[in-house]
């Protein structure tokens, strides 16, 4: 039997680990088992109450290479039939991802081990944070085939680096390295290939080790910001922190502080 395209494991302390895994292929997010396999484990993810954070990465050498191009050429998978059938294909498939990674409300880390082009780029970019090796490039690069983000990169990168470098990125179809990536913003750290995973897992843990509804409730909030009036935004959060304040892991986070600041004696 062949490998699984997608792995899942939950960790002990709360952090799933999602793993792209068709190596030799270079993780491409255009053969429609994978999408499948990952689109039924991200539904899973969402509706998991005892998972706290979530890693994604790839196997091998690369993060993702997108889309197949031999596919691409043959007409095969999600590349086959009419416009309209291709549409509807990128509907049903690719397009899902964005979709149910905007409603998983654990916090997401991108752990890009390796090259991060097209679709696989988009992927990093819809997660909440990206730690990236220093081989991690991240490529923008459909107009180089002719095409443009299916999948909705477009929108991500906007939100991530502005208009206009968004736009050079994406009309001169140029990779970005990790070390500029980093002076961009678009990742958060750039560390050894050999410490990527560990460093991930650390950040997921110091996370997992937060108040799970108050990180829940916070993410949200954060993704708000950008689509909300302030007096809305104010009405969200005042409703939530009400939820907070009534909630045990707030009651003894508070008894905990102030036991330790009272004087002894």
């Amino acid at each position: 039997m062949s490998a699984p395209k997608v792995l899942f494991e939950t960790r002990r302390d709360g952090v799933g680990v999602l793993t792209l895994n068709d190596p030799e292929h270079r993780n491409p997010l255009s053969d429609e088992v994978m999408i499948g396999v990952l689109l039924d484990h991200l539904r899973h993810i969402e509706s998991d109450r005892d998972l706290r954070a979530l890693v994604i990465t790839g196997s091998g050498s690369s993060f993702s290479a997108g889309g197949n191009i031999h596919a691409m050429h043959d007409k095969e998978g999600i590349f086959a039939g009419s416009a309209s059938q291709i549409t509807e294909a990128y509907r049903t498939t690719v397009q899902q991802i964005p979709l149910i990674l905007s409603r998983i409300d654990i916090p997401t880390i991108a752990a890009v081990n390796g090259p991060a082009m097209g679709a696989g780029c988009d992927l990093a970019l819809m997660c909440d944070l990206r730690l990236a090796a220093s081989t991690a490039q991240f490529g923008e690069v459909f107009v180089r085939l002719g095409l443009v983000s299916g999948d909705g990169g477009g929108w991500f990168l906007v939100r991530h680096l502005g208009y206009q470098r968004a736009a050079e990125i994406s009309l001169r179809g140029r990779p970005v390295w990790a070390e500029e990536a980093l002076n961009l913003g678009l990742v958060l750290e750039v560390v050894d290939p050999e410490a990527l995973m560990e460093r991930a897992l650390t950040m997921a843990a110091e996370i997992a080790a937060q108040s799970p509804a108050a990180i829940r409730m916070t993410k949200r909030l954060l993704r708000m910001a950008d689509r909300t009036e302030l007096q809305d935004f104010l009405a969200a959060a005042g409703a939530m922190q009400a939820v907070a304040h009534d909630s045990k892991e707030h009651a003894n986070a508070v008894a905990d502080f102030v036991t330790r600041k009272s004087p002894s004696g």
